[in-house]
């Protein structure tokens, strides 16, 4: 999923920008609200995370432009105003939620996951994009992972390893092949950060995360999701 950030202070975006890559999500962002605009024409954003007080097209007349195309993107407001006038004015406009400077980043995050969750219950098409993953039923287009016990939420950079996994079941995935396309190719990993990665998933996914089934460990070689469980 990717997310474009409108902001014109380089600290806040390029923080911004941080927070997203770090949980799999791929960004675009500009200082300005008319480059703004170009890119969410040119890049199709899933998200547009907009600051109001902008040069050259502030925040709420980026919003206002893309209602008018009739397009129903979300649309998140970070903004230092902390007027509920501000706020509603950016509802109004057809923002989908209001987060107010300085944030935190759990709080952006979570803010970011619920709004993209209600996106996509909302624009569900007949044909989900759902497969089975051991027990777990995926649903890519929420994120999310259901058997018959509990629901589990995905970040984008675990659904990415997951559906990586599915589509080449059986077969040995390298450590290069699982960096590419969870973090992309110019991604210079730790030694560690790939098995602490895998850890913590199968800690959401395995029933028992010290034997693992559903993503196995192959020594010298990589992981492997078996064909049959």
């Amino acid at each position: 999923m990717k997310i474009l950030i409108a902001e014109d202070d380089d600290y806040t975006r390029m923080g911004l920008e941080e927070i997203f890559k770090s949980e799999g999500y791929d960004t675009v962002s500009a200082a300005n609200g008319e480059i703004a605009y170009e890119l969410y024409r040119t890049e199709k954003p899933d998200l547009l995370c907009l600051d109001i007080m902008m040069p050259l097209l502030n925040g709420y007349d980026l919003c206002r432009k893309v209602r008018e195309k009739g397009d129903n993107v979300p649309v998140i407001f970070i903004s230092a105003k902390t007027e509920e006038i501000d706020k509603v004015i950016g509802l109004e406009l057809g923002a989908d939620d209001y987060i107010v400077k300085p944030f935190g980043v759990r709080e952006v995050l979570a803010r970011v996951k619920a709004v993209l969750r209600r996106s996509s219950q909302e624009n569900q098409s007949p044909q989900k994009e759902i497969f089975y993953f051991g027990n777990f039923e995926i649903n890519t287009r929420e994120l999310s992972g259901r058997d018959e016990e509990k629901t589990i939420e995905f970040t984008p950079r675990e659904m990415k390893l997951i559906c990586l996994f599915y589509e080449h079941k059986g077969s040995v995935l390298s450590r290069d092949q699982i960096y590419d396309c969870g973090w992309g190719q110019n991604y210079l990993p730790s030694s560690r950060s790939l098995d602490q990665f895998i850890s913590q998933l199968r800690k959401k996914i395995e029933d028992d995360p010290a034997h693992p089934l559903l993503i196995q460990t192959i020594p010298t070689a990589g992981y492997r999701h078996p064909e049959q469980i």
